[in-house]
C-alpha cells in the first residue's frame, strides 16, 4: 500500500477518535490538531514527537510571559502598547531559543504561543490539547506504516 494512502487511512481514523475523545472529555480539539500538524511539519518520528513537544510546549510559556509583560506594561502605556511590547518580545525570544537544538523548531514554537492565546490564556487546556495531539500525530503515523509494512508483507507472501 501507498504511504499516501496508508497515513490517510490512519489520520483519518485517529481524527475520529481524537474528535469524539477531546469533545466527551472536553478537551480541546483544535489544540490538538494543531500539535499534531506540527509534528508532521517537524519531520515526524520518535524525534519529531520530541521536537512538537519541547517546541509547543516552549510556545505556551512564551505565550505566558507575553500576558504577564503586557499586564506589567499596561499601566503604563495603555493595553495595544503593552501586548505589543509583549508580543515584541516574546516573539523575539521564540526564534532566539532555536539556538538551543531542543528548541529549534520555530514554527512549533509559534503554534504553542498562538494555541495559548486561542484558549483564552488558559494554560492547563493548551498543554493537554498539545501534547495530546503530539502523541496522535506519533501514533498516527505508526499506523500508516503499521499499514503499509502489512500490504508489503501481504504482497510478499502473495508472491510465493
Amino acid at each position: 500500500m501507498d504511504f499516501i494512502i496508508a497515513i490517510g487511512i490512519s489520520i483519518g481514523v485517529l481524527a475520529g477518535v481524537w474528535t469524539f475523545a477531546s469533545a466527551v472529555l472536553a478537551l480541546c480539539t483544535f489544540a490538538g490538531f494543531l500539535s499534531w500538524a506540527t509534528f508532521f511539519a517537524c519531520g515526524g518520528k520518535l524525534n519529531g514527537l520530541k521536537t512538537t513537544l519541547t517546541s509547543n510546549l516552549s510556545g505556551v510559556f512564551w505565550g505566558f510571559i507575553i500576558v504577564k509583560i503586557a499586564g506589567v506594561l499596561t499601566p503604563m502605556v495603555g493595553g495595544n502598547v503593552g501586548l505589543a511590547i509583549g508580543v515584541a518580545i516574546g516573539a523575539a525570544a521564540m526564534c532566539w531559543q532555536a539556538k538551543i537544538s531542543w528548541l529549534g523548531f520555530i514554527p512549533g514554537a509559534f503554534v504553542g504561543c498562538a494555541t495559548y492565546f486561542a484558549t483564552s490564556a488558559n494554560i492547563k487546556t493548551a498543554v493537554i490539547g498539545l501534547i495530546c495531539g503530539a502523541v496522535f500525530g506519533y501514533l498516527s503515523e505508526l499506523g500508516g506504516l503499521g499499514l503499509q509494512k502489512k500490504e508489503i508483507l501481504n504482497d510478499t507472501a502473495s508472491a510465493s
